[in-house]
């Protein structure tokens, strides 16, 4: 399963954009399309206000699929997800910059159970706050939208998301480091024309570009747009 992380480029699903009364036969597809991962989001209802998705589902389909679980935690209070989902077996979890009080020591936390850590940003929080966690971070996910608005009419990307995600890779090329860049939010496939096997290393394929109804034939289109 860790082979995933040697592909140049990820595509890396929704699990809340999928259908979620049928969650087991969509990723059956998912897996049928030879992709490795799938994206989880955690979220509280507060940090970012929807809660489409509860801990129990993500255990029980952890026992039903071999995909990798890319985790976002999207919440307020890190400390009980971190640790529910270090219990069901993911093999990544990001959390929030703006809601952990002790990012370095949570990077720890999860690295020190075999798991890869990463932070995640909102569109307006500056890569400052990366300054001294970077060498530790296995990915950094850069949101392109503000979080839980994905379902506002008229949200889009914000319009400074080139200049934050080249300044991140200047960042990590500078430093000389291993880290992934991961985008979300309304990831297009322009956005994946743009980044793909350049800037961007996995990408969050949501409602944007991916059909339920016709998951392969998604899943196949982005396959052509990654080089």
């Amino acid at each position: 399963m860790g082979s995933v992380w040697d592909e140049k480029t990820i595509i890396s699903p929704s699990l809340i954009c999928l259908d979620l009364c049928n969650l087991e036969s969509q990723v059956r597809l998912l897996e049928a399309a030879g992709l490795s991962m799938l994206h989880v989001d955690i979220l509280d209802g507060h940090f970012s206000p929807s809660m489409p998705l509860g801990l129990e589902t993500v255990r029980q389909l952890r026992a039903k699929t071999g995909l990798a679980f890319d985790c976002h935690v999207m919440t307020t209070a890190q400390d009980y997800f971190v640790d529910e989902l270090l219990d069901i077996g993911v093999q990544q979890i990001v959390f929030h910059a703006e809601t952990q009080p002790h990012i370095d020591g949570m990077l720890n936390r999860i690295r020190a159970k075999g798991v890869r850590a990463g932070v995640a940003l909102r569109p307006a929080t500056p890569l400052v706050q990366l300054e001294y966690v970077l060498e530790k971070c296995d990915t950094v996910l850069l949101m392109l939208i503000n979080p839980g608005y994905a379902s506002v009419k008229g949200e889009k990307q914000v319009p400074y998301a080139d200049r934050k995600i080249r300044g991140l890779k200047k960042m990590i090329e500078d430093r000389h480091l291993p880290v992934k860049i991961e985008l979300d939010g309304r990831v297009s496939e322009q956005n994946i024309v743009d980044y793909a096997g350049k800037t961007a290393d996995i990408f969050v394929a949501g409602s944007t570009c991916l059909k339920r109804d016709d998951l392969p034939g998604s899943i196949a289109h982005l396959k052509t747009l990654t080089g």
